[in-house]
């Protein structure tokens, strides 16, 4: 019998430990289960993605070892494969949000054995104007902060590095006007924050009730915070956020297949933590169940 073939790849910068011996009990774990383990570590931005996409169709499953941006990485990579290997992911970023929604435990070896005990699930995943994204494509206030915290600050802080950065757009915090038609509905307005995304944590700071994200039904959570006029407003938007209340203070929360966007602002996007640059038009598909993941 053919021994399976399991490929990891690795982003060592990610997370705030700088110890690699939990993998190698991940490592373990994979070979105990009988794989024929590859590991291929990154070095720079793309290089998660262009393994995946040279590699990944040689072996029966692959999994990302970093952050959300690395998972990114590696599904945009494979998703660029006639037929995709079931993928598993061991979270070793600052923030891990995607891994929070799927329940994936934080210790290498847990998740280990989380990914190789698996049937795969098929998850929805998203599409940015063609470009893949994990679990939310957002803009607007924090927006830039996912992407801006530098490295060093992410692993040291984790999801206070997000806080401090953010806190460097509340001088700069401005509405965006647009125009946006979701599954024929048209929400024309100025918006501080717009979120399109499957996952019940974004950034670190935001929650969604796990109750009302499901992640393979073949929709995302739209979520938009519209510009308050008054102090007062404000304060009401900050304290329905804070306890989930979606459909309260103006705030619009909708389950949506697509989203199409006009705009004629300087809107720049992040995709799982990463930058994508401002673009008058974005047009946005839910790619039901396109992901076969290994979660138990």
């Amino acid at each position: 019998m053919e021994q399976k073939k399991l490929l990891l790849i690795v982003n060592p910068r990610a997370g705030r430990s700088r110890s690699h011996a939990p993998l190698f009990d991940a490592a373990a774990v994979f070979s105990a289960a009988g794989y024929l383990l590859s590991v291929r570590t990154t070095a720079a931005r793309g290089d998660a993605l262009r393994i995946a996409a040279e590699e990944g169709g040689q072996y029966d499953a692959v999994v990302a070892v970093g952050g959300d941006g690395t998972l990114n990485e590696v599904l945009s990579g494979l998703l660029q494969l006639e037929q995709l290997p079931p993928v598993g992911y061991i979270p070793r970023g600052s923030t891990n949000d995607f891994a929070t929604s799927l329940r994936i435990p934080k210790a290498p070896v847990d998740a280990a054995n989380l990914i190789v005990n698996s049937t795969p699930r098929r998850l929805d995943v998203g599409s940015w104007n063609g470009r893949t994204f994990v679990y939310v494509a957002s803009f607007g206030a924090f927006t830039r902060s996912s992407y801006s915290a530098p490295q060093t600050a992410k692993n040291a802080l984790g999801h206070f590095a997000y806080i401090l950065e953010g806190m460097k757009d509340l001088g700069t915090l401005r509405p965006y006007r647009l125009k946006m038609t979701a599954d024929g509905e048209t929400l024309d307005g100025e918006y501080l924050f717009g979120a399109v995304c499957n996952s019940t944590s974004i950034g670190g700071l935001m929650k969604l009730n796990p109750e009302r994200v499901v992640l393979d039904d073949g929709l995302f959570e739209l979520l938009l915070i519209p510009n308050p006029k008054t102090p007062q407003q404000l304060q009401n938007l900050a304290l329905a956020l804070l306890n989930q209340q979606y459909d309260r203070e103006g705030l619009v929360f909708r389950h949506v297949s697509s989203v199409h966007l006009e705009t004629a602002e300087e809107l720049p996007w992040s995709l799982d933590g990463e930058y994508a640059p401002s673009t008058p038009v974005v047009d946005i598909a839910n790619r039901r169940q396109a992901l076969p993941m290994l979660l138990g």
